[in-house]
């Protein structure tokens, strides 16, 4: 509970329409989409200009508050899981984009700005800002940045990363530092904005960002590629990435998730197949044309048994938008759904996929595989009642060794998703104690009082 004269003390700040108390609102603040047990901060606020974010920043650093950012709580590694005596910042009414650049091809947001929003503005005006999560239609771009997301079309245009170039930031103190610029290159000082970029919420507190944005590609063509067995879907995977070809989509969904997907969506996919591969192909039309020809040619070889382009823009959007909604689908199976990114090599797919399905056969798990194939990020979804004490130990042991696995395969914990909680503590396993110790140190640096996000990425001391 936040002392009263505190309270006032904020209200003042962001004004009282904008503070949060009541159990049921801080409810709403207590919990992300990780399988982990809601905590209800102490205080809910939420700004409406960035003046009011630094000097909330600023009070909370004062009175050793710890400090949460929270945008649209789509997280799925407990990043925007708050402290239980802590405030949560929200960031929804911090929602502006407020430029848009056609001459430069640039954006310029404030965090709280929806991903798809921005997607929509700029193609409206012969732009494109490619990375699109999962959570796309909900989720904000200052959480896209704090959480380095993907999505989809991350194998040929990359990451949130690849688009940040450049943004501000409160320290602890409520200071605006900037970083970056609106030029192609910068060069001045340090990458501030790359340290911030994936850092969730832990050292700094996200203001303004500006975002590369690109033209939009002249031409697309779907293929939906159909499989009797999941070896031939992933085999084909890095067949195509090493014939040199990258589409702007390749995703893989096993036998489980198609079926769950299509009693969802009814868009009409094969229950059937044993697997099946999405793919897009983008660019000039000659260059679509021929890249289409040659994957067609090679899903075949690998053993497809269909392949069958989208018709029109309606059919694909429509098997996209099914894609989309793997994870609403198989959330409504069972009461408890965790969901990984374990990411790998992409010449390694064939071996997580096989793992994964030993996995499941050995702790007697329910499983749907889906994902990033094409950049080596799958996401094993496993639907259980966490109610059942035996089965969610057999959900903690089998993630553990989906962890173990990725790391001897050259992978990584997290492609897309985030450390978060559920992650930190096996993050000495990939990149060793004095990795750990250094990011201590810094963040140490950074938070002297450990008020941001505490917990996150690295744990307390």
């Amino acid at each position: 509970m936040i002392a009263p004269a505190l309270q006032n003390e904020f209200a003042r700040l962001v004004g009282r329409e904008n503070v949060f108390d009541d159990a049921s609102d801080l409810l709403t603040y207590s919990y992300d989409a990780a399988l982990l047990p809601a905590q209800s901060p102490g205080l809910a606020l939420r700004p409406g200009t960035l003046e009011e974010l630094g000097r909330v920043v600023a009070l909370c650093n004062q009175e050793g508050l710890p400090l949460t950012i929270r945008g649209a709580g789509t997280n799925l590694s407990g990043g925007a899981i708050p402290e239980g005596k802590g405030v949560v910042v929200v960031t929804t009414a911090l929602n502006r984009i407020l430029e848009i650049n056609q001459a430069d091809m640039y954006a310029v947001v404030q965090p709280g700005v929806i991903n798809q929003r921005l997607f929509d503005t700029a193609l409206a005006q012969g732009l494109f800002y490619p990375p699109d999560p999962g959570s796309q239609a909900v989720s904000t771009l200052g959480g896209n940045v704090a959480e380095n997301s993907g999505g989809l079309r991350g194998l040929k245009y990359g990451v949130t990363r690849d688009y940040v170039m450049g943004l501000n930031f409160f320290d602890t103190e409520g200071q605006l530092v900037k970083t970056g610029s609106r030029t192609v290159k910068c060069a001045t000082g340090y990458n501030l904005a790359g340290l911030m970029v994936g850092s969730e919420g832990t050292l700094g507190v996200i203001g303004e960002i500006i975002l590369k944005l690109i033209p939009p590609p002249q031409a697309s063509r779907a293929l939906l590629a159909v499989f009797d067995s999941m070896e031939a879907a992933s085999q084909t995977v890095a067949a195509i990435i090493a014939a040199r070809i990258v589409p702007a989509t390749l995703e893989f969904l096993d036998n489980f998730t198609i079926r769950t997907v299509e009693d969802f969506s009814g868009a009409g996919l094969p229950v059937e197949a044993a697997a099946m591969l999405l793919i897009e192909v983008d660019g000039h039309p000659a260059q679509v044309a021929d890249e289409a020809a040659r994957v067609e040619d090679i899903c075949r070889a690998q053993g497809a048994t269909q392949v069958r382009p989208a018709k029109d823009a309606a059919e694909r959007d429509r098997i996209w938008t099914a894609r989309r909604s793997a994870i609403p689908a198989l959330a409504r199976l069972k009461p408890s759904v965790v969901l990984e990114d374990a990411t790998v090599p992409r010449s390694q797919v064939p071996a997580l996929v096989r793992f994964i399905r030993d996995l499941a056969a050995k702790h007697e798990l329910t499983i749907g595989t889906f994902g990033h194939a094409g950049d080596g990020n799958l996401h094993p979804t496993i639907v259980f009642d966490q109610r059942d004490e035996k089965q969610f130990a057999r959900v903690r042991e089998a993630v553990e060794e989906l962890f173990d696995k990725a790391l001897e395969l050259g992978g990584t914990l997290s492609g897309e998703h985030g450390l978060g909680l559920t992650k930190t503590r096996f993050l000495v396993k990939e990149v060793g104690p004095a990795t750990l110790a250094w990011a201590r140190r810094l963040k140490k640096a950074m938070d002297p009082k450990g008020i941001l996000n505490p917990g996150k990425i690295v744990e307390r001391d």
